[in-house]
């Protein structure tokens, strides 16, 4: 599994569309994919917003990092796209802030147990991880 992180806007998608000489129509879209869609994907794109959905639907953390780990395992060649959410301002809202910390600590699980880790900043990546 890859994991392509970076800031909003910054050409993610296209860095692994790039990557791995797929199209746009092989990327599922976190923010209104099915989790069977995410698990058969090769590219899964906003993996962030799918974070936020099912928190919003009553996920608990705990089987949000259980559903990480089974994508890791039933998809080991997918590459899995995240906005970076830690760096700017603490959100005021509560569950926003909740989103945020759940939202990095199951990007940290994915970086750990990935092959791979690009950061992509103005279309530009950069691997922070390999092997």
């Amino acid at each position: 599994m890859k994991l392509i992180t970076g800031g909003a806007y910054q050409g993610k998608l296209a860095y692994a569309l790039a990557e791995t000489g797929l199209s746009a129509e092989h990327a599922a879209d976190g923010g209104t994919c099915t989790k069977e869609e995410m698990f058969h994907s090769p590219v899964v794109d906003h993996f962030h917003l799918f974070i936020k959905r099912m928190l919003q639907e009553g996920m608990s953390p705990e089987d949000l990092a259980a559903l990480a780990g089974d994508l890791m395992r039933d998809n080991p060649d997918a590459v899995i796209i995240t906005d970076e959410l830690g760096c700017g301002l603490v959100p005021v809202d509560a569950f926003d802030r909740s989103y945020r910390e759940v939202t990095g600590r199951i990007c940290c699980l994915l970086a750990r147990e990935a092959e791979e880790v690009h950061r992509v900043i103005c279309g530009i990546g950069t691997v922070i991880k390999h092997g």
